[in-house]
């Protein structure tokens, strides 16, 4: 293990999260918010010191393999949230650490998941930084670090693929650094791109900036007690587009700028995820007709929530809580579906939905015709045997992730709809859940230990299980061979100097 390399990367990390809490302080200062201004440039200066420590010496050896790209990017993130919910905390609109952790990593991780019971009693600069934590996290703040600073050639693609989701993540272009900022230009377009129709449409300021905060990140964080059912259907129409066009995978949007229309309208990924919208939306836009006045009503609340459900946003116009048992037996199932791999949303991923059916089917036919050999294709081209049995060990850790999650937080005693919901709107990063953590709803009645075990949950379904789960595993932060005997030799040469 390289620890000093991981050491650096954390020196990175506080210094960013200084920058970003920057603009909260400025947004404080607008709103004439003095004393909340003040804490949140208190805890971008204790980012600072701390990045000053983390980065006092130069690591000689600037190697990263996969062990530590999975260790630090896990390490980055919790060092991320653990700063980044000081400011919660200490202005005392979060009273409790437990509670503002929550609330911190739920932001980061796009969930969207809240402990609070009246959000527009939070400071404008704290509900900034809540759906700002949203656009951080969405894209991935190593992939925003490896946009800005010098790459270090195949060294930093370990960083990249621990943090990106999906089943299989590559360079767009040749280099690292040119694909992290192709990917940031194609977010910040987007983001440009909604902020600017909301503002079209006479959306307050304030709100069309953190709305489009939580759209893009997939996140979910609103600045309103009722949640997005006050705005106008203009403007929670941009917001349904925006989300499904954040929930598509990215290399779609690279391969139309490239101007590789067929490649880009072929994906088999991205039809099958528009697919899935549009039936969800046919069976519930009929099954909770009688609910409204009128066929549009229903059809636009439907689009609307199933848009932000299927991309783990979880923003809400309607209580989908009181609609019928179909409806929202479909809703969760699309939590567990989740977005495309390469997007800002979670969940399982489509694309590993439909390598996981592909491959069951490719098993039936083995043992129906021993002899034939199959292959599992996607786009046209042949996945390799290690992406389907990756596949397959995610699906198996998941289920045990979820299962403990589960058995730990009916501790509680809570009912069964609001346990399992809970488990796995955490988990896919979606937010409102049913029962107790509803739409209408939240998580503050869980306990401590729960609430730890969600925050888990959360960073583990965004980092996509594996990085979480290297930080349990006592070999890795053993020293490996190779490294034991390079550092002999480093103490030899320095002997005989």
């Amino acid at each position: 293990m390289n620890y000093q390399v991981i050491r650096y990367m954390l020196g990175y990390i506080c210094y960013f999260e200084a920058a970003f809490l920057t603009l909260p302080c400025f947004v404080g200062l607008i709103y004439g918010e003095y004393r909340v201004s003040m804490i949140y440039a208190l805890v971008a200066a204790i980012c600072v010191l701390l990045g000053a420590a983390f980065r006092f010496k130069r690591p000689k050896d600037k190697r990263m393999y996969t062990k530590e790209g999975l260790v630090t990017v896990a390490l980055c993130w919790i060092v991320l949230s653990i700063l980044g919910a000081l400011p919660f905390c200490i202005s005392g609109e979060i009273p409790y650490y437990v509670d503002a952790l929550f609330e911190t990593i739920s932001g980061f991780t796009t969930t969207g998941s809240s402990i609070l019971s009246d959000v527009e009693a939070l400071s404008h600069a704290s509900l900034f930084w809540r759906s700002f934590t949203h656009w951080v996290g969405g894209m991935g703040v190593l992939v925003f670090i490896l946009a800005i600073l010098p790459a270090q050639g195949g060294a930093f693609m370990n960083l990249m693929k621990a943090e990106s989701p999906g089943p299989s993540v590559s360079k767009l272009v040749p280099r690292l650094r040119d694909t992290a900022l192709f990917l940031y230009g194609i977010y910040m377009g987007m983001t440009l791109l909604e902020l600017a129709l909301l503002l079209i449409g006479k959306m307050p300021v304030f709100d069309a900036v953190t709305l489009t905060f939580g759209t893009a990140g997939t996140g979910g964080f609103a600045v309103r007690n009722s949640g997005l059912a006050d705005y106008s259907v203009y403007q929670q129409a941009v917001i349904t587009v925006f989300m499904i066009a954040f929930g598509v995978n990215f290399n779609s949007y690279f391969l139309l700028l490239r101007k590789r229309f067929k490649q880009a309208v072929k994906s088999e990924e991205v039809l099958t995820y528009l697919g899935i919208i549009a039936v969800s939306v046919l069976l519930i836009t009929v099954n909770v007709r009688p609910l409204f006045p009128n066929l549009f009503q229903a059809f636009h609340h439907t689009f609307f929530q199933v848009g932000s459900i299927i991309t783990t946003t979880g923003y809400s116009t309607q209580d989908f809580n009181l609609w019928p048992p179909l409806s929202r037996t479909i809703l969760m199932v699309l939590v567990f579906i989740g977005a495309c791999a390469g997007s800002t949303g979670g969940g399982i991923k489509v694309s590993r939905l439909i390598i996981m059916v592909k491959g069951i089917r490719k098993e039936i036919r083995t043992l129906l015709h021993p002899r034939s050999v199959y292959k599992v294709r996607m786009d046209g081209r042949a996945i390799e045997h290690e992406v389907v049995r990756s596949v397959n060990v995610y699906l198996a850790i998941y289920v045990l992730i979820f299962v403990g999650s589960l058995l730990i937080i009916t501790l509680d005693e809570k009912d069964l709809v609001t346990n399992f919901t809970a488990v796995g709107v955490t988990l896919n990063n979606i937010g409102p859940g049913l029962g107790v953590v509803g739409p209408t709803g939240n998580f503050s009645s869980f306990s401590a230990v729960s609430k730890l075990v969600l925050c888990l949950d959360m960073l583990a379904g965004r980092l996509e299980l594996f990085p979480i789960l290297m930080l349990f595993v006592p070999s890795v932060w053993k020293r490996g061979k190779r490294e034991k005997v390079r550092i002999e030799k480093t103490k030899a040469e320095k002997a005989k100097v």
